[in-house]
């Protein structure tokens, strides 16, 4: 895999009040289907109840990969949606023009930045 490629999506959900029991559900099925059948190198989700935010992490290899897992978890992205919105979406790495209007257009209101990558590697498989 080329690292230069490499893509890590944080995006900071706010949920909404009284939704935090179905974003939980959909969250957990958006996962295990990304798990079985998507592109992700990686995805971890985290949630503070107290401020009521999620924080989502996910790792592609390039942007081709964004545009499959687009493709393949369209109606998971949309449940999760229905009990959240987006506050801060940041992309690490240079997606393809396409992919960043794609980000751009699916965090409605949401404020966007972007870094790209400099230096890193990938060591995966040491931990579980």
């Amino acid at each position: 895999m080329d690292d230069n490629g490499i893509l890590l999506f944080h995006n900071t959900m706010r949920i909404t009040e009284g939704h935090l029991a179905g974003f939980r559900a959909a969250i957990a099925e958006a996962v295990a289907f990304a798990r079985r059948h998507g592109p992700q190198l990686m995805v971890e989700v985290f949630i503070d109840e107290e401020r009521m935010t999620a924080h989502s992490f996910q790792l592609f290899g390039d942007s081709e990969a964004v545009r499959a897992h687009w493709r393949l978890a369209d109606p998971y992205i949309q449940e999760v949606m229905a009990h959240c919105r987006v506050d801060r979406f940041e992309v690490y790495g240079e997606p393809e023009p396409d992919v960043l209007a794609g980000v751009r257009d699916g965090i409605g209101e949401g404020e966007l930045s972007l870094a790209p990558r400099v230096a890193g590697f990938l060591r995966f498989g040491t931990a579980t």
